[in-house]
């Protein structure tokens, strides 16, 4: 069942009225609109679940395998896997403005960059980096999954990997049409079936590994800092890419704690991530993970591979299903008049394109590093704004004046913008990409220390600094936050 058409009021509303309730099971008819209190029900502690299922994964072994093939020992792969992960605390963070607003982070943004900048800054954020982050997990199932269509018997051919892929893309895109009550359910099942499996895969790999590694030739001076900082924004880039946490936090009940929010969002993605990555990096020391399927195929009996690529294509389903969720929101919150349910079909029809452009052109490892190191270019300065907004606003969000789009509405700014987070995201980002580097780039300022990348320090730093700054020198907040209804 689709979504009811936007509604227009006198205070300038364009967005989806209010549906019906939030049931597992059911298609979820709520799209940006606020949650009513009556309608608010769960726990902080169900956000664990929601949150551990897409990261029980797969692609976690490959980053952690990464770090160690640049060039590091085993104890700075581990160490940067639990640094890296330290940015799930930004996540859990901004998803206290879930439960305070009853509304999406795409619409909760309103508040950092008005009511028109806000529509520019979350058709990158929320819709095309999203789709690319789509096809990216969409990729790594894949690839499992062509493997075990190639044990099978089947012949390779590309008709193969298209079939492979649109099954694992509609599988995910049904979890995402069902809506938020279905994913917390089925999140909680998903997270004990995927950790059992993937923990008897660690149990593999920590028996063949080499717990004392070291490279042959241990990088020093500019170079070893380099392949620090390269593995430190691998690890990071997944964390800073959810943006979306309010969106599954916002059916919580209003007077919920946002530090319990907080906490139990962040927690659930940082364990198994640190968990798994940690495994990745000790794979690498004794196999050869530049083929990742390969070489954990090669440490398990041939029975369990099956088992492996469900667990694999699974956990692509959390992730992606998550995130297709949250795009398709991202697309109402623009002004794009379509339902809920359509949104949704809309990005994983692109996702799905792309993935195929990716499976069937790019090398798969190679795209996830590229992708990883430069997403956060855009990804970390738009997660530290959202943040320090949310200390700049104590966490307070009125979610019926962040639906008032008219011009004399409180989030209209100047113009429809709000410059101060315009200002501090667009520089942030340039900033970032000044100290990027990759495969595919690299930043004068990272190109003259030797490829060393900085993107995720002074992206975050620097916005975050500039944002709080140029709020109070715009008078862009309230006189006082304490005003707002929480």
């Amino acid at each position: 069942m689709a979504s009811s058409p936007a509604r227009h009021d006198v205070a300038g509303r364009t967005d989806s009225a209010p549906t019906g309730v939030d049931r597992a099971g059911q298609v979820e008819t709520r799209g940006i609109d606020c949650v009513p209190d009556a309608e608010r029900h769960g726990s902080p502690r169900e956000l664990f679940a929601l949150w551990a299922a897409p990261n029980v994964s797969y692609l976690s072994f490959v980053v952690g395998a990464t770090l160690v093939l640049i060039g590091l020992p085993l104890v700075e792969a581990l160490a940067v896997t639990v640094v890296g992960n330290l940015c799930w605390l930004l996540t859990g963070f901004i998803a206290i403005s879930g439960p305070a607003s009853g509304t999406t982070g795409s619409v909760v943004s309103r508040a950092i960059y008005g009511v028109l900048g806000n529509k520019a800054v979350v058709a990158v954020t929320g819709w095309l980096i999203s789709a690319l982050y789509l096809a990216l997990n969409w990729s790594a199932a894949s690839v499992a999954g062509i493997g075990l269509a190639g044990r099978l018997g089947l012949p390779e051919s590309a008709g193969l990997d298209t079939v492979v892929i649109c099954l694992i893309a509609g599988g995910t895109v049904l979890v995402a049409i069902y809506g938020h009550a279905t994913i917390v359910r089925l999140y909680s099942a998903l997270t004990v079936l995927l950790t059992l499996v993937f923990l008897v895969v660690s149990v593999l790999v920590a028996l063949r590994a080499d717990w004392s590694y070291a490279p042959a030739e241990p990088l020093t001076g500019l170079g070893h800092a380099v392949a620090l900082a390269t593995g430190f924004t691998l690890v990071a880039s997944a964390p800073l890419s959810y943006a979306n946490s309010p969106d599954l936090a916002r059916y919580l009940p209003r007077e919920t704690g946002g530090t319990a929010v907080a906490l139990w969002t962040a927690a659930g993605a940082f364990l198994p991530s640190v968990l798994f990555t940690g495994v990745g990096a000790l794979a690498a020391t004794t196999l050869d993970m530049s083929d990742p399927q390969a070489a954990l195929e090669s440490v398990m009996p041939g029975w369990f591979v099956p088992v492996l690529v469900i667990g694999v294509v699974l956990n692509t389903m959390a992730n992606n299903g998550m995130t297709a969720y949250s795009a398709g929101l991202s697309l109402q919150s623009i002004g794009v008049r379509l339902p809920r349910v359509a949104a949704v079909v809309v990005v994983g029809v692109i996702g799905t394109a792309m993935t195929l452009f990716a499976i069937l052109v790019f090398d798969f490892l190679t795209a996830v590093n590229a992708m990883m190191e430069l997403v956060v270019i855009i990804t970390g300065p738009t997660m530290a704004v959202y943040a320090t907004d949310v200390v700049l606003r104590r966490g307070r969000y009125d979610g019926a004046a962040l639906h008032d789009q008219s011009r004399t509405g409180p989030y209209w700014y100047r113009g429809g913008v709000n410059w101060a987070g315009v200002l501090a995201t667009v520089t942030g980002a340039a900033a970032a990409a000044l100290c990027a580097s990759s495969a595919f780039w690299a930043g004068p300022v990272s190109a003259s220390l030797d490829g060393l990348n900085l993107a995720v320090p002074v992206g975050l730093l620097g916005s975050s600094l500039l944002y709080w700054s140029l709020s109070r020198i715009l008078g862009t907040l309230p006189p006082t936050t304490a005003t707002a209804r929480s």
